[in-house]
């Protein structure tokens, strides 16, 4: 469930100096109660959100007392791992710093970077593998107005991939936006849709300039796929 977008463009980076500097890893837990598993789509939005949330939070800006883990996170690649817990695991990571969010019937609790092999153990214990998600019905059209997280119809993906990949979207999206669009989606309370395109709206989107996530393919799918487009209104056009 890990993931880095690439690029030598502003949307993605691919930098010899990203390659070459500390690597840091931002860690996100999915609750997965074995009766009651969230939907797929549910997931991929709280998980996209969760990383908005982190990076928008005080404590990640400026003096804050994530600032510079987040700050040397964003210097390398940005990698993202999703791990699932449930019962007496979920708590027990909800009691480390961090920030919950849910969607729906989901919950992700994200927490600041850490090294690569800084883990907290409560985390590191949390199954990396094997989540498997799907929606009880067909996700609807998203609202008008919204962002949308678009993903690649081609490449599969396992639940926790695509939540990551969901995540990297929402990041690449939220680095393009001014001061003032930033703030405006945050009192809104991070609205936004992950769906999957259609074939022919997938090579439209990935030529129209917007932000694009190209994966490093160290895990599940080819080196340099494109996974997903980030369409947020301000950014269109």
């Amino acid at each position: 469930m890990t993931s880095e977008p690439l690029s030598d463009s502003p949307f993605r980076d691919e930098s010899a100096a990203r390659d070459e500097a500390p690597q840091f890893v931002l860690p996100l837990v999915v609750r997965l109660e074995r009766a009651e598993p969230p939907a797929l789509t549910d997931a991929l939005q709280t998980a996209a959100r969760a990383v908005l949330t982190l990076l928008s939070d005080p404590r990640s800006e400026g003096d804050g007392a994530w600032a510079e883990a987040v700050r040397d996170w964003q210097d390398a690649r940005i990698r993202k791992v999703v791990r699932r817990a449930r019962g007496g695991e979920w708590r027990k990571a909800a009691a480390l710093p961090g920030i919950t969010v849910d969607d729906g019937d989901a919950e992700v609790r994200v927490y600041p970077p850490v090294s690569l092999d800084g883990w907290p153990k409560e985390l590191a214990r949390l199954q990396v593998s094997g989540t498997e998600l799907e929606d009880p019905e067909e996700p609807g059209e998203p609202a008008p107005g919204v962002p949308v997280l678009w993903l690649n119809p081609d490449v599969r993906m396992s639940a926790g991939k695509a939540m990551a990949q969901a995540g990297h979207g929402a990041q690449l999206a939220w680095w393009q936006l001014s001061g003032a669009e930033r703030n405006a989606w945050r009192e809104r309370g991070f609205p936004l849709a992950v769906r999957t395109a259609d074939a022919g709206r997938w090579k439209e989107l990935v030529e129209s300039g917007l932000p694009v996530v190209q994966d490093a393919g160290f895990t599940e799918i080819e080196p340099g796929s494109y996974t997903v487009v980030a369409e947020h209104p301000a950014l269109v056009g």
